[in-house]
């Protein structure tokens, strides 16, 4: 069975995308830490990012770091942190979210509970600012 990552790059679950190329997809966290948090994701389903190819793994880092770039943008901040844990979903992936300080990444903090507006608003902003 596809994870559910695999069935939102398929077009089966609707997301928030705020980017995509041919090998990798980026979307909103439906469950963010902060506003502004992406869920990058190679569309090749492999559950641990260090089982990646090596030119899958290096595609998916640049293209983060394209994603990270309209963030910061889209977010003014000091940096966007990049954490993968990838213990949830047995699809690689990386976190992406704007920082200030520390604390803007603490997983263990509740998290955010936007609207449905709210959230294509931030994915807008972030899509915008994707070169």
């Amino acid at each position: 069975m596809a994870s559910i990552f695999s069935r939102i790059i398929a077009g089966e679950i609707p997301s928030y995308r705020v980017a995509e190329d041919e090998k990798n997809y980026a979307f909103l966290d439906i469950n963010p830490v902060t506003k502004g948090h992406v869920l990058v994701v190679p569309k090749k389903e492999v559950d641990y990012i260090f089982d990646l190819e090596k030119d899958d793994y290096v595609s998916l880092h640049l293209f983060a770091a394209r994603v990270a770039k309209a963030i910061k943008k889209a977010f003014p901040c000091t940096k966007v942190g990049e954490t993968v844990m990838g213990l949830d979903v047995p699809h690689a992936h990386i976190h992406l979210m704007p920082l200030n300080k520390e604390a803007d990444m603490n997983f263990a903090k509740p998290h955010l509970s936007l609207s449905a507006e709210e959230m294509q608003s931030i994915a807008d902003k972030i899509a915008k600012e994707f070169e």
